[in-house]
């Protein structure tokens, strides 16, 4: 094991110095170049900056720096540089971890309780939402919705909510899977509260009035990251397994969630509604909308759904939203989009083949569709894309509006390799349902 060490760390200074010489890194930034805090990367679109990556790899694969073995579960991982965070099952329990970056030693580990649900067992057992980096913290959601804030470096529990018992949160069948949100000195999630069946008569009803003001008005919820106090609780709308994000438009700083049957925004300061559109038709919403920087927002479901983009345009103070078109073309299920110029690239399928596909953002022309790949999740990285697919294909690719060209594939992972890739410098970490690993791309 020491003399793995000493190989993974002249490799990583080998590394770190051709980057230095070049002017890529700035001193003392060898290993944290860009982190990846959250869910999505840093900005929650799968992009990162990154060193120059290799265009080809060996037949066999990337240069596998390590690999080690790790339980259940689909929740990304996330890095501040010298450490990785995640969360994996072991039996009835959930467990967050921290590793070391270089070697994948466990520097600490917390278990939580969270028995999986009949669903769970039946169509994956979780955990599934991502932690989330916010200064010295570090914040988890497991699938049985119990909130925790530890102190990153020693494991200490910080605060904790359990979001059933105090806020009659329900647990969705196939678990908690929202990844939180970290906004200045804030950490936001949906919630939702128990809603009495449509079905339920006079009796529902009743217990609808009866419900008190706190449950009926926290779809979204806002926490003090020193404290866990409540900062906000708002709006009343069925919330979705999909992640929030937050975007920049016109000045103004606002929070974007995709809920089951709506697009909305709001201020992530105080959870105002700026402002709401409806979807139409409804679907399963997984993938968090994508945002690159300038007016459009695109967002897919599965199901019976598929892909649009909403134009925000500005009105005074109000922000106008417009929906540009409606595809069922592309139907992303568990998976993400990447956005290269006026084209977002993403693997489209649920239950039926899947394609990796391009398709024109402004009108929803789709440029292509490659077979080859089950399922997959991606990153955009130095101009190329890294795929992933749920069989543990990985993939080094080129997309553009003419087509799409593999440079090399490998198999390193298992079925069902659900979590997407964590690209942190010329690093990706990798995760199936029993392994995680160190790769080379440099």
């Amino acid at each position: 094991m020491n003399g793995h060490r000493m190989n993974v760390e002249a490799r990583r200074q080998s590394r770190a110095m051709v980057l230095l010489v070049a002017g890529i890194l700035p001193i003392g930034c060898a290993n944290s170049q860009a982190p990846w805090p959250q869910f999505g990367g840093p900005d929650r679109n799968f992009m990162v900056t990154a060193p120059p990556l290799a265009d080809h790899w060996p037949e066999q694969g990337p240069p596998v720096l390590w690999s080690r073995d790790l339980g259940d579960g689909y929740a990304t991982i996330v890095s501040d540089g010298d450490a990785l965070y995640t969360m994996y099952r072991l039996g009835p329990d959930e467990i967050t971890v921290a590793l070391d970056a270089d070697t994948g030693v466990t520097r600490w580990e917390h278990k939580n309780p969270a028995p999986p649900t009949p669903l769970m067992e039946q169509f994956g057992p979780g955990p599934h939402a991502s932690p989330v980096l916010a200064g010295s913290r570090l914040f988890t959601i497991g699938t049985n919705a119990v909130l925790h804030c530890f102190d990153k470096r020693t494991g200490k529990v910080l605060w904790r909510h359990d979001l059933p018992a105090e806020f009659k949160a329900p647990i969705p069948g196939r678990g908690f899977a929202c990844s939180p949100i970290a906004f200045e000195d804030l950490l936001i999630l949906p919630v939702d509260r128990e809603r009495p069946d449509p079905q339920g008569g006079q009796a529902a009803d009743e217990e609808a009035k009866a419900d008190d003001d706190v449950a009926r008005q926290q779809s979204l919820m806002a926490f003090d990251q020193k404290t866990g106090d409540v900062a906000w609780s708002r709006h009343d709308y069925p919330v979705s397994y999909a992640s929030p994000v937050l975007i920049r438009h016109a000045d103004q700083t606002q929070l974007v969630v995709l809920l089951e049957r709506e697009l909305i925004g709001l201020n992530p300061r105080d959870g105002e509604l700026l402002w709401h559109e409806p979807f139409e038709p409804e679907g399963t919403n997984l993938a968090s909308p994508l945002w690159t920087g300038d007016d459009l927002l695109f967002c897919s479901s599965a199901y019976d759904s598929g892909s649009r983009t909403i134009k925000l345009t500005r009105d005074g103070n109000a922000t106008v939203p417009t929906q540009l078109w409606y595809s069922r073309k592309m139907r992303i299920h568990h998976a993400n989009a990447v956005r290269i110029g006026d084209y977002v690239y993403g693997s489209s399928g649920d239950f039926g083949p899947a394609f990796f596909m391009g398709l024109n953002i402004h009108t929803g022309e789709v440029a292509w569709r490659e077979r080859g790949f089950a399922k997959a999740t991606c990153l955009l990285a130095d101009g190329k894309l890294i795929l992933l697919d749920e069989d543990g294909q990985l993939a080094l690719a080129t997309a553009t509006p003419q087509g799409f060209t593999v440079h090399s594939k490998c198999k390193i992972a298992e079925r069902y390799a659900w979590a997407a890739p964590t690209l942190v410098g010329s690093t990706l970490y990798v995760r199936d349902r029993k392994k995680i690993m160190a790769l080379d791309l440099g």
